[in-house]
């Protein structure tokens, strides 16, 4: 387990986070996939969180993170989904004439409750596989 810290609070605070394209459209393989991940990791990075595993899938992310608590999830998730919304849909313009917005609103959080980090990453992994 990896404490980190900021000025005044010691944590670790890792979330499992998942959203889907509007509609489920199965839009993220290819360039599209390959840059998602790479402009996931630039927000991840300067929101000063840590990326541990991520997996996309054609229709869904699954994002594995951890975040300072006083940054707060909400904001890193919101972050990236903004993000990676414009510029996906400047780069590739079929993503705007299929979709009106390339992810729904809603996402899934959930703190790993104490499990090893390993063990999560590896079923994130194992997601793309199904």
């Amino acid at each position: 387990m990896t404490l980190r810290s900021n000025s005044n609070v010691v944590f670790q605070c890792a979330f499992h986070v998942v959203w889907c394209s509007k509609y489920r459209r199965r839009v993220l393989g290819g360039l599209v996939e390959e840059r998602l991940k790479q402009l996931i990791g630039e927000v991840v990075e300067e929101k000063g969180a840590w990326l541990v595993g991520l997996e996309v899938m054609p229709d869904q992310v699954h994002l594995l993170v951890e975040v300072d608590p006083q940054y707060g999830v909400h904001k890193l998730v919101k972050a990236v989904k903004g993000r990676t919304s414009r510029v996906l849909r400047e780069e590739f313009p079929s993503l705007r004439s299929r979709l009106p917005t390339l992810w729904t609103n809603s996402y899934f959080v959930a703190t790993t409750g104490g499990a090893p980090l390993a063990a999560v990453d590896e079923y994130v992994a194992q997601q793309k596989g199904r």
